[in-house]
């Protein structure tokens, strides 16, 4: 798929990986729906800002949560309206709330709460099943074929304190499979991001000797950085036999 003027809708663009895939898109001469919480808009006028001094494209904001189906539902649509079209959608929206399954310490025994669980699940896999479903939705009805890009995480093989967190992201992998073999009929490809340990504002936040612990542990010696996820994000946008795997984006290290 050739990216100028194409219309991409991305989740998440307020900040992070999310902004980074928007400006790289932005400069390649797409048009992007960006999306974030409403408590984000303030952070995500900013981006549009951003994404509008790196091309004349037309780039729009829209406030929605993905759990919400309503939200979703009436989002898409009105994309769908606004730009005429929805070419290709990107699953970057995500949440942790990370924390061990059980832990017994000093005689005390606490457990992962199932708010804590479900959150994370709500987001991170049913936002992204819904925001999927729309976007597909759209692109059949509309005849134009397309592309989705799902962010899965290093973390999908397991990872110790993220049951939950693990939980999505794999099945987000799985089910970048699942989709790519159900609408390659209809001329959509589906493919995903697994990332390591990114350099974004959250990880930054991490105290100097937990960053330099992380990085050591990585075989490149560095977190990675979110224009090298966005670079893969156009790479699965862009390669018109690409379908039904994951990119793994780590530094080579494997959890």
């Amino acid at each position: 798929m050739q990216l100028k003027d194409k219309v991409i809708v991305i989740t998440g663009a307020a900040q992070g990986l999310g902004r980074a895939m928007a400006e790289m898109l932005a400069a390649r001469g797409a048009r992007l729906a960006l999306l974030d919480l409403e408590r984000s808009q303030a952070t995500l006028s900013e981006a549009v800002s951003a994404c509008q001094g790196l091309s004349s494209s037309l780039v729009r904001s829209y406030a929605c949560d993905v759990a919400n189906e309503e939200q979703v539902c009436t989002t898409f649509a009105r994309i769908a309206e606004e730009f005429g079209q929805i070419d290709g959608l990107i699953n970057n929206a995500g949440i942790v709330r990370d924390g061990l399954t059980l832990k017994y310490k000093d005689g005390e025994l606490s457990k992962m709460s199932l708010a804590q669980w479900q959150s994370v699940l709500d987001v991170n896999l049913t936002g992204l099943f819904l925001c999927t479903r729309e976007a597909a939705a759209q692109m059949v009805l509309r005849k134009t074929g397309g592309v989705i890009v799902n962010i899965s995480s290093i973390s999908r093989a397991g990872n110790a304190g993220q049951a939950n967190y693990t939980a999505a992201k794999a099945a987000v992998a799985a089910d970048t499979v699942t989709w790519a073999k159900e609408f390659a009929r209809y001329g959509i490809r589906v493919g995903a991001i697994a990332p390591g340990f990114i350099e974004t504002e959250m990880v930054a936040s991490m105290k100097p000797e937990a960053l330099q612990r992380m990085a050591e542990g990585i075989p490149l010696k560095r977190l990675g950085q979110p224009q090298e996820i966005a670079h893969a994000a156009c790479f699965i946008l862009e390669n018109d036999y690409f379908t039904g795997r994951v990119v793994e984006v780590d530094g080579g290290l494997r959890l």
